[in-house]
């Protein structure tokens, strides 16, 4: 497995260009997650030769099956869909280091494999899911100077959207809002206002629609999914007093969100929420949030809007806190 990481890494490099980010043929790297996992299970103590020391500690996570892929895990479940996407988990370190996770099948994630490097160009990035059959297949990127990238899974080469994405301090891919198949953008300028940008389904995007101002009160945001169980993809948010609040999608890109719930109080505990869609396969979209400590923990969906997370579940026990992004 390490001849086989070192092989891919150096013909990254050696088609390095002058974008502004890493330059690594992006799309390439879903596929080699993959490949990569599939290789450390048939070899058992390999699985961990291209981690750092000290990596981050998964908690007890099921087995994997023996030959895993990315977008292919063959773990027993619900079926994804663009409700319940299923998608595996990238996270670059504070040495600017890519890994990857892949679902373990059980509600947690494989150890991790080492995919790339010189991700410091990277601000943030997100997996997209555009043709609705609830896995990934591309991912925008959106690097320091403001430029936003795009990399199909099936192109060797990232491409340019555009400039000017630096007026943003948040920028998330939370699947369809607007009722077609591709997935969308939404970003938050410097006064607060969110805007959605929806997606044409080959990485490009529409003119900006305003949703609404205010939201700058809100120190994280995530989803990827429904959590209501009525079919449209929903959000949720964090406030500074760590109240966590739900805000139901409507289908409709011009109002995309009905007002806002209270889900509940004591989620500053938490530095970081996203979603990797469904990650216990059990067919509703799910939640994940990392501690100040650096564990991981899965807040199960249940489909229900009055409580839409069951309690939580630790699928990582400590070092956590390495990573700076996650998508």
């Amino acid at each position: 497995m390490e001849n086989y990481v070192a092989k891919n890494l150096a013909k990254d490099s050696a088609t390095r260009g002058t974008s502004g980010t890493s330059g690594s043929k992006r799309s390439r790297i879903a596929a080699r997650l993959g490949a990569v996992v599939a290789a450390a299970s048939l070899v058992g103590a390999g699985a961990t030769a291209a981690a750092a020391v000290d990596p981050p500690k998964p908690f007890k996570a099921a087995p994997k099956p023996s030959a895993p892929s990315l977008t292919r895990s063959g773990a027993v479940g619900a079926a994804p869909s663009p409700e319940a996407p299923q998608f595996d988990l990238f996270a670059a370190d504070r040495a600017n280091t890519l890994y990857g996770y892949i679902r373990d099948g059980g509600g947690a994630l494989s150890p991790r494999a080492r995919i790339d490097t010189g991700w410091d160009a990277i601000k943030w990035s997100a997996q997209v899911d555009h043709d609705a059959d609830g896995y990934a297949d591309g991912w925008w990127e959106w690097d320091k100077n403001g430029t936003m990238y795009y990399a199909a899974d099936d192109s060797d080469t990232p491409w340019t959207v555009g400039g000017g994405w630096n007026t943003y301090n948040l920028v998330l891919s939370p699947g369809n809002l607007g009722g077609a198949a591709a997935g969308d953008l939404l970003a938050r300028d410097s006064a607060g206002t969110l805007y959605v940008y929806l997606g044409y389904g080959n990485g490009k995007l529409a003119t900006r629609y305003k949703v609404g101002g205010g939201w700058n009160t809100y120190n994280q945001i995530a989803g990827n999914g429904d959590l209501t169980g009525d079919g449209k993809n929903d959000l949720v948010a964090r406030d500074a007093s760590g109240t966590l609040w739900l805000y139901k999608g409507t289908g409709d890109y011009k109002a995309p969100f009905e007002g806002r719930t209270r889900i509940g109080g004591g989620w500053n505990t938490y530095n970081a929420l996203f979603s990797m869609g469904d990650l216990d396969l059990d067919g509703t979209t799910d939640l994940v949030a990392r501690g100040t400590d650096g564990s991981l923990w899965r807040y199960s969906g249940t489909g229900n809007a009055a409580a839409p997370f069951a309690g939580r579940k630790n699928i990582g026990t400590s070092g956590w806190n390495t990573y700076r992004l996650f998508f």
